[in-house]
């Protein structure tokens, strides 16, 4: 059996072809999606253009120096970061800082244990704690010791006051 040269040819030209073939599909493909990849990583079009460009000079070697430079991070990715970052200094700056040291304090705390300035007061009747500024308990509606009363006459104050005397000499006579 003798090999004929032509059918030898026509074998190597139709490999040929389809090697040249794959080879620019490659290429094509190898351009879109560095345009899609870089699309996603920068907004600066002459930067997409200059990526792009360099693939479709330079091919697979173009490919390689393009995945040296690209950014690590997609625009997304940078999007998402900087929101966990976002939330964790938000929390950072939900606690409340101390008047007198400017150090941070939590909510339940009576006195700074950095400076011991006094962070809240007792209820006197409740004993839950409120604010300093604030004149009425909001869990149990008591006024706090030392407020004007709206809603009080003079003879109430007054009788108050008689009684509060009463009890002070009770407190002596004992």
């Amino acid at each position: 059996m003798t090999l004929d040269p032509t059918l030898l040819s026509n074998f190597i030209l139709l490999l040929t072809s389809f090697g040249g073939a794959f080879l620019v599909a490659l290429w094509v493909s190898l351009i879109f999606w560095t345009y899609r990849d870089i699309r996603s990583r920068v907004r600066d079009s002459l930067m997409q253009t200059l990526a792009v460009l360099l693939v479709a000079v330079l091919n697979i070697p173009g490919v390689l120096v393009y995945l040296i430079l690209r950014p690590a991070r997609t625009l997304e990715e940078e999007y998402q970061r900087t929101l966990e970052e976002e939330a964790l200094l938000q929390a950072l700056e939900d606690l409340p800082l101390c008047p007198g040291c400017e150090r941070r304090v939590k909510d339940d705390w009576q006195v700074c244990p950095n400076c011991h300035t006094k962070l809240k007061k007792n209820c006197h009747n409740c004993g839950k704690l409120m604010e300093l500024p604030w004149n009425i308990c909001p869990f149990c509606a008591t006024p706090a010791p030392g407020m004007r009363l709206e809603s009080t006459s003079m003879d109430d104050a007054l009788r108050n006051l008689q009684f509060i005397d009463g009890e002070n000499d009770l407190k002596n006579k004992e």
